[in-house]
């Protein structure tokens, strides 16, 4: 029996479908922050902790009422941050935190973002927040548990100040998943404005191996881009409609642009 070993999402790679990848780039690099990086024929909007990837769609469907609701940020300064964006004309929804404040991008792209001074690093991301039925809200934690090794538990409401709650989360490294009751069932993420997710490994023939040992399967072998070679991907869907896709080397590859990524851990995989 040969023992591999596989290290687990450094990062997320968040990919939209949008309209105008222009307008798109203005608000990601301008509003929010980003640094542009290529890796080969590809090019990416990097954050600490996230890459950005934009794909033109005609007419994308919002995330709103999708599985995959908003991203959430952190900032160092969230004063100067929404000075900057009110300047810029960048519509700011409020809430009862004055440390908080939902940003809405092109594609009614909706970002959640609070204030954390002790951040090393003027902006990074922070989650991404599922939108569910709450009956659903308990086996969607166990499946990424199973699937990524992720660690459940919960988080701080962030905008409830009148009253306090906990979010049901599962952590994995550099990114939080937060989970929130629908009111309604929520849609899966393919063909709206955020399309998919996706989570980058090391030795990704490996890991789909160990998903397949569970049960859980890819929708098409493991190939490359056009255009590239040194980047390997593969997609599956979680149970509950979140299109996710898993790459190997696109981390590795704007690694040496990027600021504050966390190490990744280490599991091995018996094959």
């Amino acid at each position: 029996m040969k023992t591999l070993s596989i290290s687990l999402a450094l990062l997320l790679v968040a990919h939209l479908a949008v309209r105008d990848v222009d307008a798109q780039k203005a608000f990601w690099i301008g509003a929010m922050g980003g640094t542009l990086v290529k890796n080969g024929p590809l090019e990416l909007i990097q954050f600490p902790g996230t890459f950005i990837m934009l794909r033109k769609a005609d007419a994308p469907a919002p995330s709103a009422g999708s599985i995959v609701n908003h991203f959430g940020f952190t900032v160092k300064d969230i004063k100067a941050a929404i000075a900057k964006w009110k300047a810029a004309g960048v519509e700011i929804e409020p809430t009862e935190n004055p440390n908080e404040v939902y940003v809405h991008g092109p594609d009614a792209i909706r970002v959640e973002v609070y204030g954390e001074p002790a951040l090393p690093t003027p902006v990074s991301m922070n989650h991404i927040h599922f939108s569910a039925a709450a009956a659903d809200i308990p086996a969607i934690k166990r499946w990424y548990v199973m699937a990524f090794g992720a660690n459940p538990g919960r988080r701080p409401c962030i905008a409830c100040v009148s009253t306090p709650r906990m979010i049901e989360a599962d952590d994995m490294p550099g990114v939080n998943l937060s989970f929130s009751e629908s009111m309604t069932k929520p849609l899966g993420t393919k063909g709206r404005a955020i399309d998919h997710i996706g989570f980058d490994v090391d030795n990704l023939e490996a890991f789909v191996a160990s998903l397949a040992a569970k049960g859980i399967h890819i929708e098409a072998p493991i190939r490359s881009p056009q255009g590239t070679t040194k980047v390997k991907i593969a997609f599956l869907t979680d149970p509950f409609g979140t299109y996710i896709e898993l790459t190997d080397g696109t981390a590795r590859a704007g690694q040496s642009l990027s600021v504050g990524f966390r190490s990744r851990p280490t599991r091995q995989v018996d094959e």
